[in-house]
């Protein structure tokens, strides 16, 4: 089944976070608070993929305030953090939104995402993950987690459902009227 076939029936996107949504660096400061770098082409993905209907959530290994924080800035609900085993998150995930494997996209980065990879019906990879992961998914982004590889799979699910231009027409739209 080609790419297109598989983002055409996505309808549950979701995104490990670091070294995904981030570039996977962690800067901690002395008082054992955490900063991140998200960048904002992937915020802008993931608002306009809720715009077109498509739910967002996060599935990360590591609990971290700043995730809290960017996934409350871009109206993300659907959130596991800390999380030991990303397939039984992931499981808990399905159970709850009633949506089956084929319906889901799923970018990670590392080894401990190939088991949810392997479920997903689209599996993506940042153009910087680890070899193990890159073979193994059905799309692999030019850009590199924490850089837009993000958005660019939400762009390739939109325009595999026909919604993508419509999108952009929106936009247009507003800026001929000012």
């Amino acid at each position: 089944m080609t790419v297109t076939a598989r983002a055409a029936r996505v309808k549950l996107i979701l995104f490990d976070v670091d070294g995904v949504l981030t570039d996977g660096k962690i800067l901690v400061h002395g008082d054992g608070t955490e900063s991140k770098v998200f960048d904002i082409k992937d915020g802008t993905g993931i608002v306009w993929a809720r715009r077109a209907g498509r739910t967002v959530g996060l599935l990360s290994a590591r609990r971290s305030t700043a995730t809290e924080q960017r996934a409350s800035q871009l109206g993300i609900t659907v959130m596991r953090q800390g999380v030991a085993n990303k397939l039984d998150a992931y499981n808990e995930i399905m159970t709850g939104l009633t949506v089956t494997d084929d319906e889901v996209a799923y970018m990670g980065d590392d080894v401990l995402d190939l088991p949810v990879l392997m479920r997903a019906g689209l599996s993506a990879a940042p153009a910087d993950a680890v070899e193990d992961v890159r073979s193994r998914v059905h799309w692999v982004s030019r850009a590199k987690g924490g850089d837009g590889a993000a958005r660019e799979l939400v762009e390739v699910i939109l325009r595999a459902q026909g919604t993508w231009t419509a999108l952009v027409d929106s936009y247009v739209g507003e800026g001929a009227r000012t």
